[in-house]
């Protein structure tokens, strides 16, 4: 079979997307809401709480390999990556659960131990499901356009799990808990949970593995690791997914900050009820937050579908990478300059910098993708596995990361965990920092990383018409 020109079916392109909102019905969670409930609901200093949100990527650095290698040896009738999304679907609801419940704990230490092993947990169940999802992604067909075409609709998918928890979350804890905060936690986590469980079924069931590694190719873990990571391709992704997802953990987390604490209530109510939603001071943070990520969830939607895959036609891959995180590093730094009653500004800045970043949302795995094949092309081995094994870790390091240098900063500056009063003025120029200037620079490093990212479209095009020669060889 050529691969290379074989069409996908919409219904499978959909069903492989489902995979992603479930994922991201945990990840848009933890990088939203993780270090805020750490702080505001466990009562954890944000240096404490930025500890263990540092400390858990690194207890399951282990995972990640050890996933590839596993996927990579997997072999049932239903493919080598499949069954892993369908196995772990109800582990992955039951530790999402535990991350967000409040045992009733006193003692801090022993809220945040629990919070770390809960934590752990999460986030190898997260790595034994989205590794092989996301290595799925890259056997389903190596054609470009296709490939590209499959992501896209993998995070429209994503978009719309993000429309969810980031939309949603605070009014459906509010709803459920009805006072009661824990039971509205709890109720809201399982709900998600239980919505990831259904999807991670629908993707098993609807898509099928094309591609496989070459036939003569023998199992050697010391080859895929080093065939992996002195690949410049590779490594060149591995700092580029780190960075990136330091970058949004950080603004994703320290924007909530932003909203209850350095935005004018008054001044946020009064834009709330003028675009048509009732509110007063005491709401006015969790509607106006949530109206925030909402809109900004629409606009990157939109610029997904619109702009992702015209801009990698035309300009290339990388080139629209560059372009896009450039613009984005601009509209975060000025995130800084809004006073605590310019509203409509910050509105404004969220809605540029969501559609300056939307472009590359989908373009990061399927770049990943293409470094899977470009390590085949250039060693003649397949470890579709371990190459996203290695991706993945980075985005949980960076999850953790920028986690972690929120709470630090918050710390740092004074901020008080809980406080029913207002924060010190030292605190909220720690949060203004933390959602501005600090990420800024960090997408940055990002912009200027994919700078030695080697795939271009020429190289893609050779890569593939090579690759296609040698798999119709080894077919025959």
């Amino acid at each position: 079979m050529n691969e290379r020109h074989e069409r996908i079916r919409l219904s499978e392109k959909i069903g492989y997307s489902l995979g992603d909102l479930g994922g991201n019905m945990a990840f848009q969670m933890m990088m939203i809401y993780q270090l805020k409930f750490y702080t505001d609901v466990f009562g954890l200093d944000g240096a404490l709480a930025g500890t263990v949100l540092f400390v858990a990527p690194l207890l399951t650095a282990f995972v990640d390999p050890l996933v590839g290698i596993a996927t990579d040896r997997t072999h049932t009738r239903w493919g080598m990556y499949r069954p892993w999304v369908l196995w772990t679907a109800l582990p992955f609801c039951l530790f999402y659960v535990l991350a967000f419940f409040n045992p009733g704990i006193e003692s801090k230490p022993l809220v945040a131990l629990y919070a770390t092993i809960s934590y752990v947990l999460l986030l190898s169940v997260y790595s034994f499901n989205n590794t092989p999802y996301s290595s799925l992604g890259g056997v389903i067909t190596s054609d470009a356009h296709e490939r590209t075409s499959l992501t896209s609709i993998r995070f429209v998918a994503s978009t719309v799990a993000q429309f969810i928890v980031q939309g949603l979350t605070l009014p459906l804890v509010d709803h459920f808990g009805a006072g009661n905060a824990q039971r509205g936690w709890t109720t809201t986590i399982t709900l998600f949970g239980l919505v990831a469980v259904c999807c991670f079924v629908v993707t098993f069931l609807s898509t099928r593995e094309r591609i496989a590694p070459p036939p003569q190719q023998k199992q050697n873990i010391r080859k895929d690791a080093s065939t992996t990571f002195g690949n410049k391709a590779w490594r060149t992704m591995f700092f580029l997914t780190l960075l990136l997802f330091v970058t949004l953990a950080m603004f994703g987390s320290a924007v909530n900050y932003y909203f209850q604490n350095y935005l004018d209530a008054g001044a946020l109510s009064t834009f709330l009820n003028q675009v048509g939603f009732s509110t007063s001071h005491s709401n006015a943070y969790s509607i106006g937050f949530s109206l925030f990520n909402t809109v900004n969830a629409v606009v990157q939607l939109l610029g997904v579908l619109l702009l992702s895959g015209y801009m990698s036609d035309h300009l290339g891959k990388k080139t629209t990478y560059l372009l896009c995180l450039s613009l984005t590093t601009l509209f975060t730094a000025l995130h800084f300059v809004p006073a605590p009653d310019d509203v409509a500004a910050i509105y404004a800045l969220g809605l540029l910098k969501s559609l300056a970043y939307a472009p590359t949302v989908p373009l990061m795995w399927v770049m990943v993708a293409d470094v899977a094949d470009y390590i085949e092309y250039q060693n003649g081995r397949r470890a579709t596995g371990f190459c996203f094994s290695g991706i993945v870790f980075a985005l949980k390091l960076g999850l953790g990361l920028g986690g972690a240098l929120t709470g630090i900063i918050l710390s740092g500056f004074g901020y008080i965990p809980g406080a029913a009063a207002a924060q010190p003025a030292s605190a909220v120029t720690g949060i203004r920092l933390a959602v501005s200037l600090v990420p800024a620079l960090l997408f940055g490093l990002a912009t200027l990383t994919v700078a030695f990212y080697p795939i271009t479209t020429d190289v893609n095009e050779r890569m593939q018409r090579t690759l296609e020669e040698r798999r119709k060889t080894q077919t025959h």
